[in-house]
């Protein structure tokens, strides 16, 4: 800005080769640093935990090949990814839009006619070559140009983090879905004891050993069961569904699922909580969204500042009028700069500074938010891990006790030690017992996912330092 204090002609000179440069856009440290005032990050995590450094692949660690299948085909055919592939070549548009606006515009002006548009006035008619250029003096258009890069970047980012997302949701959908399988399964089991007991319960009857209020209750409890085992299989038909309409294909509750569910992996590393901050997609995309409102900013301010456009033609033109008995031709150039100089604008350029400004807060206050989201969700599901183990081995327990007292109180009623009510009694404590176990079991594998996209490793291997290459190369 100093070359303003030299001659006109060798600070327009020195303005056109190089004009004004912009502030450079904040860093991600930058960002943080900001956003998080307040905050003091720890060196670990709360939770006991690896620190081993994430990686990437955690699909395979559950070893099961036709999930694997189903994500591969959601990347192909889900919508909601297909939309989020269309937003990043928008924004990838909008970046060839802004970045035209620094260019010099050409273009070929042609105009012909009949006959003079009075005895008195001739007509022109010919072709001529136009160019028009609006010189960035003061950073405008780059800044509109480097505010579109940014959120171009931020959109490949949210394409990243919804193509983790999306294998999270078919592995979350796929251990539900095998979960109300089982759930069928015992719901079956439970309603062919429930007629096992309606056989003893006769035959009791006839012996003279029991009674028609045994006979009734027992079938009314098969009932029960049965009805019990409608519910579960619509329940399984519905997670098929919703894993269909995941992957792309037709609603039919046609897909054939696991009849149990996949083992549990081992422990996963968790590395720091600041490494989760530069590896997770989302978080990769607020801070860009914070350099796009940066440069915004930058954009309105320089909008104060003188506007220079310099145009030029070149073309031959054909003179002709009614008086004249035969046309002149010549071939014509020309050349000119028009500046424009903000004096009064009712308000408007410093409105716009004080809209993108606020906009700026406001980015800055929503990766803040997105960071605390994100680290709540790491401490959360390391948390749940613990207790949810603890649980499993409790719940297993109890399942195979609750499952021996009612097979030895069954074998009571048999030879008339107990009442039909025991048994019954045993029988739903045993189902309980079964179910919870299971849903405690898939809970675990549902939490191992959220931890693996809370931490921000990616779901296939050998991706991860790409992905984090293409965050670090997009705040260069």
């Amino acid at each position: 800005m100093s070359r303003r204090r030299a001659s006109f002609g060798l600070g327009l000179a020195a303005t056109l080769l190089a004009g004004c440069a912009t502030a450079p856009e904040p860093t991600p440290d930058e960002t943080r640093a900001d956003a998080l005032q307040h905050v003091q990050v720890p060196q670990a995590w709360a939770r006991q935990a690896s620190t081993a450094p994430v990686e990437a692949g955690w699909l395979a660690t559950f070893g099961d090949p036709q999930l694997d299948a189903l994500v591969i085909e959601a990347l192909a055919h889900n919508p909601d990814l297909a939309m989020a592939a269309a937003r990043v070549e928008q924004a990838e548009a909008q970046v060839d839009l802004a970045a035209a606006q620094l260019k010099p515009a050409i273009g070929i002006l042609g105009r012909a006619g009949s006959k003079p548009v009075s005895d008195l006035v001739a007509m022109l008619s010919g072709v001529m070559l136009r160019l028009a250029w609006e010189i960035d003096l003061w950073g405008r258009l780059r800044y509109q140009r480097n505010a579109a890069m940014a959120q171009r970047d931020a959109s490949s980012a949210d394409y990243r983090f919804a193509r983790q997302s999306l294998a999270a949701s078919v592995a979350r959908a796929w251990f539900v879905a095998a979960e109300t399988a089982q759930q069928a399964k015992l719901a079956n089991m439970m309603a062919s004891d429930a007629e096992r007991l309606v056989a003893l319960s006769n035959d009791r009857m006839r012996v003279g050993a029991g009674s028609e209020t045994d006979v009734m209750t027992a079938r009314a409890s098969q009932a029960n069961y049965r009805d019990a085992a409608q519910q579960v299989e619509l329940a399984h038909r519905s997670a098929l569904r919703a894993l269909e309409i995941l992957v792309g294909r037709y609603p039919a509750a046609a897909i054939e699922s696991r009849a149990d569910l996949a083992p549990f992996p081992g422990p996963v590393p968790a590395g720091m909580p600041m490494d989760a901050l530069d590896r997770r997609p989302d978080l990769v995309a607020a801070q860009r969204r914070v350099a796009a409102a940066f440069d915004l900013v930058g954009a309105a301010k320089a909008s104060f500042w003188p506007g220079l456009t310099l145009s030029a033609g070149y073309g031959r033109v054909s003179r002709e009028a009614a008086n004249l008995a035969q046309s002149t031709d010549q071939t014509t150039a020309s050349a000119s700069a028009t500046a424009v100089v903000p004096l009064y604008t009712g308000g408007q350029l410093t409105g716009n500074v004080r809209l993108r400004t606020a906009e700026q807060r406001e980015a800055v206050a929503n990766y803040a938010r997105l960071v605390l989201q994100a680290l709540n969700e790491v401490e959360s599901t390391l948390d749940a891990e613990t207790t949810l183990a603890t649980r499993e081995e409790l719940l297993r327990i109890s399942a195979e006790d609750s499952r021996r007292a009612a097979g030895l109180t069954e074998e009571s009623y048999r030879v008339g030690k107990s009442d039909l009510r025991d048994v019954m009694n045993r029988q739903l404590a045993a189902n309980a017992a079964d179910v919870a176990l299971l849903a405690v079991r898939r809970e675990r594998l549902v939490r191992r996912v959220d931890l693996h996209l809370a931490l921000g490793g990616d779901f296939v291997a050998g991706t991860q330092d790409d992905a984090q290459a293409s965050a670090t190369e997009s705040t260069r």
